[in-house]
């Protein structure tokens, strides 16, 4: 019969013990990250030179429809990824979903032809960082 008044009583006392050490700082998580292995999230992303908008012209300027697509009437998104190395250079550029006729190999080719970026920063410091590009193709709607 105690016992079953004991259990309670213990569960109030570790709750009210947990909310009298809300002020404790807890030390920060130990660095678990392979250094050979690029970054996925970090505290300052890689950044094409411009911003994101530069990054949409640059492609869309750069891109060009391959007429095996343009035949088959493929559209889609082709899902590129890439690594943005602590220099801003960009490395082991691969592709993640493609949709064929030609637009994977072409979103590849153009994500090498890229300027370096602005690299990413994890406590301050350049990292690699993967990063994954979605490519959008879209065939012009003709005119009646």
């Amino acid at each position: 019969m105690k016992f079953r008044l004991l259990l309670p009583f213990l569960g109030l006392v570790a709750a009210s013990s947990l909310n009298a050490q809300h002020d404790v700082i807890a030390p920060p998580m130990e660095e678990t990250h392979d250094p050979k292995e690029p970054f996925t999230m970090v505290e300052e992303m890689p950044e094409f030179p411009g911003g994101q908008q530069a990054l949409f012209a640059y492609i869309g300027k750069e891109l060009k429809y391959p007429e095996q697509a343009i035949e088959d009437g493929i559209e889609g998104v082709v899902f590129v990824t890439f690594v943005v190395e602590k220099d801003g250079s960009i490395s082991t550029v691969s592709v993640l979903r493609g949709i064929g006729g030609g637009c994977d190999e072409e979103a590849v080719r153009v994500v090498r032809g890229m300027p370096n970026w602005k690299p990413g920063k994890q406590r301050g410091e350049a990292v690699r960082v993967k990063y994954n590009l979605p490519i959008r193709y879209k065939l012009a709607a003709e005119k009646k």
